[in-house]
């Protein structure tokens, strides 16, 4: 029993990924789900249907493998996090479909939080900043909206989690109602230097108590998956919240190193070990994937809200390309943006910004502007986000007494475009690199079930597990990079004065 089953809940896809001791993958299956928008602003998903296709994921990897669940040593989960399902307890029906970190329709309520002063105390005990973004706010929605959900909740009636929570209900048969702690520190409602639920801040989005999941280490044993999915049962072992879960899967266990997700979104961390201490430029603070009978750990982090969603944009809005894959090569067909400059804030800026009312923008155009300067555009947006979250990480870890970031750990499914990660190198002015294995958000699941189920033996072994498939190094001037960045604010500058 030395394979390891990650199940990988993302916003557009569930995917399932079996791994060997050595962190190699064996075999991998995914399946998209609708995406819902019931008006502008609003992003929601069916939760049956996220449920629906990782088990189906799941079977369908293990069958790739040619495994019976015999084989799997334990299950790690890693989820699309601040998403948020509310649940009926004795039928496990949903209330609402599940609403997505990307959806805005909380904003008036933080709005009026942060107009009544609160940050400061949200800040000091969450580490994050009152935003539309996390849980706690779309939970208060739901509460408000659905006729008669409050009451029900304080008589014990319903569950909230996020997907994490309710794929281990799933996975339980409504046995095991649980988070862990990298996921409950994104709701704006547990206090990280506790890890336990605060009444203060529960009491200021009335929220009930009786709600909420037990919150446990990343790695531990968090429950046994009923036999009836996948033919034996099967312990889940690990649960993180993609990001965090990202982070170890870069083998990024020390203060200092750094790595940036470029999914739908972009995420870039940089762990700080066990120091929790507030940024003064525009990012969090937000608990590690902690393991059992550790001290909690930190890291700081930047969101930007749509990345590889720029690249969906092009081909489902704009329709200049056919299919993802081919935006690389429209990109490449100019010699360079022709100054053009592309400002993707179709749901608002994220860090270092946090401008929930700005909308997108291309600015620089001309008549001999074509369809791939805006792709080349599109793909550039991507990387100056990132150098803006880079730049503002670096601040905040010299201020503390820490270094500058040195180089730049990197996955995701944007990670595997040369000419974007070849951009991001030189606008950094610092190596990127990018692993042999880029899945490392399930590898990081992976590695976390592994730990509790003593197939790993520390972070040691997994830390050797981690190797380099490229080097991207800077190319282009520190001033010529300087300029590129200026030009970017300025055309940031320009969206949000609109």
């Amino acid at each position: 029993m030395t394979y390891l089953l990650a199940l990988d809940q993302g916003t557009s896809s569930s995917r399932s990924i079996v791994f060997d001791r050595a962190g190699r993958i064996v075999a991998m299956a995914q399946r998209e789900f609708r995406q819902i928008y019931p008006q502008p602003g609003w992003v929601e998903h069916d939760p049956r249907e996220l449920w629906a296709t990782q088990l189906a994921t799941a079977r369908e990897a293990l069958a790739e493998a040619k495994l019976s669940a015999r084989a799997i040593a334990a299950i790690g989960i890693t989820n699309q996090r601040e998403t948020t399902l509310v649940w009926e307890r004795a039928s496990g029906a949903p209330i609402h479909h599940a609403i997505v970190w990307q959806d805005r329709r909380a904003e008036p309520t933080c709005a009026a939080l942060r107009a009544a002063g609160h940050e400061p105390l949200v800040r000091r005990k969450t580490g994050l900043i009152i935003d539309a973004y996390f849980s706690g706010t779309k939970l208060k929605w739901i509460l408000d909206h659905v006729e008669g959900s409050r009451e029900r909740a304080r008589r014990g009636e319903l569950a909230f989690g996020t997907v994490d929570s309710w794929l281990l209900w799933q996975l339980t048969k409504g046995r095991v109602h649980a988070t862990d702690v990298s996921n409950a520190a994104r709701t704006m409602l547990l206090d990280v230097h506790t890890n336990q639920w605060d009444d203060e801040l529960l009491a200021l989005l009335d929220i009930p108590r009786e709600l909420l999941p037990d919150v446990k280490p990343s790695a531990c044993e968090f429950g046994v998956a009923d036999a009836e999915w996948l033919g034996a049962p099967l312990v889940v072992g690990g649960i993180a919240g993609d990001q965090q879960s990202a982070l170890f899967g870069q083998a990024c266990f020390t203060p200092g190193l750094a790595k940036n997700t470029y999914g739908t979104g972009c995420f870039m961390l940089m762990h700080t070990g066990t120091s929790f201490f507030s940024s003064s430029n525009g990012l969090v603070t937000t608990s590690a994937a902690q393991r059992e009978g550790h001290a909690p750990e930190f890291a700081l982090e930047g969101s930007v809200f749509i990345g590889g969603a720029v690249v969906q944009w092009l081909r489902d809005g704009l329709r200049a390309i056919k299919g993802s894959a081919e935006v690389e090569a429209l990109a490449q067909s100019v010699p360079d943006a022709g100054g053009v400059v592309f400002v993707p804030a179709f749901t608002g800026l994220g860090a270092p910004y946090w401008q929930a009312d700005a909308t997108g923008a291309i600015v620089g155009l001309t008549r001999g502007t074509t369809v791939g300067h805006i792709a080349r555009a599109a793909l550039e947006s991507i990387a100056f986000q990132s150098a803006a979250l880079l730049q503002a990480m670096s601040r905040d870890a010299v201020a503390a007494g820490g270094h500058a970031v040195a180089e730049l750990r990197v996955d995701g499914g944007a990670s595997v475009n040369d000419l974007l990660m070849q951009f991001q190198a030189d606008l950094l002015g610092i190596p990127v690199v990018r692993p042999r294995c880029v899945e490392t958000t399930a590898l990081g699941a992976a590695w976390l079930a592994g730990l509790a189920a003593g197939v790993h033996a520390g972070t040691e072994e997994l830390a050797a597990q981690w190797q380099v498939e490229r080097r991207f190094t800077p190319t282009m001037s520190r001033d010529e990079a300087a300029a590129r960045m200026d030009r970017w604010a300025r055309a940031v500058r320009q969206t949000l004065a609109r």
